[in-house]
């Protein structure tokens, strides 16, 4: 490891680290992908509309509703896309 230190949500002023703006990961600055949930099964698991089909994804950041429409990065739920 070279010492480089990641920033990670408590490094982020308090109105970033508090909800994602638009459609890039505070925290990577990589794309995430709005789809929308299908069903929610257990342990904080959904599945979820992708446009091109469906994938299971984790909820447990979220509180999402059937038919919310959520951002996704690398299979995670990051933020609820309005309601």
């Amino acid at each position: 490891m070279t010492g480089e230190r990641r920033s990670s949500p408590s490094d982020l002023p308090p109105a970033v680290a508090s909800e994602c703006q638009g459609d890039t990961c505070i925290t990577c600055s990589d794309l995430a992908v709005e789809v929308r949930v299908v069903r929610l099964l257990p342990d904080d698991l959904a599945v979820v509309d992708t446009g091109q089909g469906e994938e299971q994804v984790s909820v447990a950041l979220v509180t999402a509703a059937v038919g919310d429409t959520i951002l996704v990065h690398a299979g995670e739920a990051i933020a609820l896309v309005g309601r």
